[in-house]
């Protein structure tokens, strides 16, 4: 038994869990713990100028790493201002840990505050249960070390996300006995992470008496560690690989048998595959309405195997033949072992003859001039110039759906966006976050101009904090996918899009004392590019395009994705 502060408490649990790095913001209901941080000399807190912009740092720190991020506000506005963050974690099922100060829960003259509209009070207990795993709220020093554990543990097991832990200031303060055990305490919560040998099995003769099959992966893989075991699925059955939006990175884009991500702005060649399957084999994926498109029109002729360590999205969005609840590492490697014994190998394989002329037949079209300073062009040039292990993040909009399209990952957690929430602003601090978590890896964030606007107060953070990125800018003043649903959907007619007078982003990073650069052709783009690899700043670089360059192809929305218009 230890004697001890509240905050030394949270402190100590924190670096317990091998925690290095808090994003946060300070403020009064969360001063003892800063106190308690300073000079201490294993973890670093970066200070963020929004708190939005720390849990998003917070949240690019874990997808990078495998490691959960952890950010840290004041009560009230500070904690509030987490919300984004933490919803757009839940969506994405990152690991993140969200530290909240709260008013005093006893007070002078009074039995208690909360409940009784202190100043900066807000009910983030209740704010934040629908986007988040679990909360806590202790109300006592002895608590706080298993709070710690618990939340850690809930954040990082079974279906990774957010877990928030409130701290009234009271309780930071107060000086009490304390007991460090690796003790856990979560009653109630036990995910499965071992798959059901019967539902293997059927899953095995399936795939294994498949003529035509495909699989689809989600960011369960990359969650799961389990790229690995997907690949060699993926050789043993000869079968292509389509990936979500949230998977891609799970396998590699440069794999002959990667066919590139499906859905509305999915390639080709994946969502006409998806319709000529005749078993679809699903790992780690909630069939969002993005990838799937209309649903009585997805993988119709396809038996369908879904594996996935949520049992509440089995069946949720489509109804699947076989199911296999579990951890997707340990459920591919299960698989792959039972199919492998049942399996006839054919090397003359003509599903993958038709996967490969699919390919080549609706491979998205590079017709414009390689030196036309277009998107497409773009992020094919930077792929070329960004080693396999760069990471890179997007902003919310076309500038993400380009990446998603043109710009290959070959490796997994090099590609990290905002895919459930869709979250503009979410792309520059979770650079940041990642760069942090990967200090020696380039890191690129592709950014629009209206999303970039949002977070761009994050330039201070990132040198104030020595921490360089690089942010390209797809300048086209406008809100850019509005723009395009409003040019496709309703007749061109424009509202509330164009930005009007936007800063100067090349001045706007050195007023910051960030390094910026305007381009106008891809030879200036490959310059800019390489002078900001070696830079120890973060750089701006500014490329406008075209106000009507339209991402295509486009499933528009209510149909399916063998009604894919477009460039191809």
């Amino acid at each position: 038994m230890t004697k001890t502060s509240g905050a030394n408490a949270l402190i100590n649990a924190l670096d317990k869990q091998k925690v290095d790095t808090i994003f946060g913001i300070l403020g009064g209901a969360i001063l003892p713990v800063y106190d308690a941080l300073c000079g201490h000399k294993t973890i670093r807190h970066i200070l963020a100028r929004h708190e939005q912009g720390a849990a998003h740092a917070a949240e690019g720190y874990a997808r990078a790493s495998g490691k959960p991020g952890v950010c840290m506000a004041t009560s009230g506005p500070g904690a509030t201002n987490l919300v984004t963050g933490i919803a757009n974690a839940y969506m994405d099922s990152s690991p993140v840990i969200a530290l909240t100060g709260q008013v005093p829960s006893v007070g002078v003259n009074t039995s208690y505050m909360i409940g009784r509209d202190a100043f900066q009070e807000a009910d983030i207990i209740g704010i934040t249960t629908p986007i988040t795993k679990h909360n806590y709220q202790p109300r006592s020093v002895a608590e706080i070390p298993t709070v710690v554990n618990n939340a850690f543990y809930i954040a990082t097991t079974g279906r990774p996300g957010p877990v928030l832990i409130d701290l009234p200031k009271n309780v930071q303060a107060e000086v009490a006995e304390v007991e460090y055990t690796p003790r856990i305490d979560a009653r109630g919560y036990c995910p499965t992470l071992e798959p059901d040998l019967t539902t293997i099995s059927q899953a095995a003769d399936l795939l294994a008496n498949a003529e035509r099959p495909l699989i689809l992966a989600g960011g369960g893989v990359i969650l799961s560690n389990a790229s690995d075991e997907l690949t060699h699925m993926s050789d043993l059955l000869i079968a292509p690989v389509a990936t979500t939006f949230m998977g891609k990175g799970a396998f590699p884009e440069g794999h002959p048998l990667s066919v590139g991500s499906i859905g509305m702005h999915g390639n080709p060649a994946a969502n006409r595959l998806m319709g000529e399957a005749d078993v679809l084999l699903a790992i780690g994926t909630r069939f969002s309405d993005r990838a799937t498109a209309n649903l009585s029109s997805f993988a119709p002729n396809a038996k369908k195997i879904h594996m996935d360590i949520d049992a509440a999205e089995i069946g949720k969005n489509i109804d699947v033949d076989v199911s296999v609840l579990g951890d997707a590492k340990v459920s591919l490697q299960t698989l792959y072992a039972a199919t492998q014994k049942k399996l006839q190998k054919n090397e003359e394989s003509t599903w993958a003859k038709r996967v490969n002329e699919v390919k080549e037949k609706l491979s998205p079209i590079l017709k414009d001039n390689p030196q036309d300073l277009v998107p497409k062009m773009l992020l094919t040039e930077l792929r070329k110039m960004l080693p396999e292990n760069a990471i890179v993040t997007t902003e919310v909009g076309q500038n993400q759906m380009w990446s998603a399209l043109y710009f290959k990952a070959l490796k997994p957690r090099t590609f990290i966006s905002s895919g459930g929430l869709g979250t503009m602003g979410f792309g520059f601090p979770a650079a940041l976050g990642a760069k942090v978590a990967c200090p020696d890896r380039p890191v690129v964030d592709i950014a629009g101009d209206g999303s970039f606007l949002m977070t761009e107060n994050e330039l201070a953070c990132s040198v104030a904090e020595d921490i360089p990125v690089i942010v390209i800018v797809l300048n086209n003043s406008v809100l850019g996918m509005v723009a395009q649903w409003q040019r496709m959907l309703y007749k061109g007619r424009y509202m509330a899009v164009n930005l009007g007078k936007s800063p100067d982003f090349v001045k706007l990073a050195e007023a910051y004392g960030a390094q910026g650069m305007r381009v106008g052709s891809i030879a200036e783009f490959q310059t800019a590019v390489k002078k900001a690899l070696k830079s120890k700043v973060t750089t701006v670089i500014d490329v406008p395009i075209g106000s009507e360059e339209d991402v295509v192809p486009f499933v528009p929305p209510g149909c399916g994705l063998p009604q894919q218009m477009g460039d191809y």
